[in-house]
């Protein structure tokens, strides 16, 4: 399992998301919102599907999203936000790719690039660590949720690429086309992920301890508290006992 998988993972047991909850209503309306302009019936929109079971998971009220829904086909006046991609370093070469909604470029970069300088990294063109990553589906599964033998049957069938364990969580791999036919497959046998979705995941990795891994994951922690910020992926290896003491 990659370092920013297991990152996910320990965030996602400590409780971190959900002590979020404002700026993750902040974001699901966004991705409707962008969703959306892709049409908005979700029987024929796998992007605001999936925005559509977050937003349903995380009790979400029907007016909240069904405006945001509205908001991106047009039928309600709204800003118009757009997607957005920022690429750079952060310390000891970990490559940072970051996905972001904004209905503002100049103030989103200026502030992506300040978090950047201050937790000791730098933004860079577009293009400079994109060919490290890959678009794949990744379903984070609690490890006492599930049996090895039955989560890599039940993936693998339903036709994910790869099941990984680390003794806390199973990691299941998928393509982006495959991503909503595996993870539906998983819950229709009564399993809840703890987190799902579509990302950048690195294709190498960097190792990275010490002082030098606490910078890291405090870069980390910066760029995705942004509001504007939907994902970050990075390229780090970090020893679990570093990102336990990052708390």
């Amino acid at each position: 399992m990659s370092g920013h998988s297991k990152w996910h993972s320990i965030k996602h047991k400590k409780g971190a998301i959900d002590a979020k909850r404002g700026k993750m209503f902040s974001r699901l309306i966004k991705e409707l919102t962008v969703a959306a302009r892709g049409g908005g019936d979700p029987a024929g929109n796998a992007r605001l599907r999936k925005a559509m079971d977050d937003a349903k998971a995380m009790n979400m009220p029907k007016d909240t999203m069904m405006n945001a829904v509205k908001r991106g086909t047009g039928e309600i006046a709204g800003a118009a936000i757009e997607d957005i991609t920022y690429e750079g370093y952060g310390p000891s070469g970990v490559a940072v790719f970051i996905e972001a909604q904004t209905d503002n470029r100049t103030r989103t970069v200026a502030e992506i690039r300040h978090i950047f300088s201050k937790n000791g990294g730098n933004l860079g063109e577009n293009g400079s660590v994109a060919w490290m990553f890959q678009k794949q589906g990744m379903i984070l599964i609690d490890h006492s949720a599930v049996e090895e033998d039955r989560i890599m049957e039940l993936a693998i069938e339903a036709g994910a690429e790869d099941v990984a364990g680390d003794g806390e969580s199973w990691e299941v791999v998928t393509a982006p086309e495959d991503f909503n036919t595996v993870l539906d497959a998983i819950k229709a046998a009564g399993i809840e992920p703890l987190s799902s979705e579509v990302v950048m995941r690195p294709t190498n990795s960097v190792q990275v301890s010490g002082a030098a891994a606490q910078q890291v994951l405090r870069l980390m922690e910066a760029l995705e508290d942004h509001d504007d910020v939907a994902s970050v992926a990075a390229n780090f290896d970090i020893p679990a006992e570093d990102m336990q003491a990052a708390g």
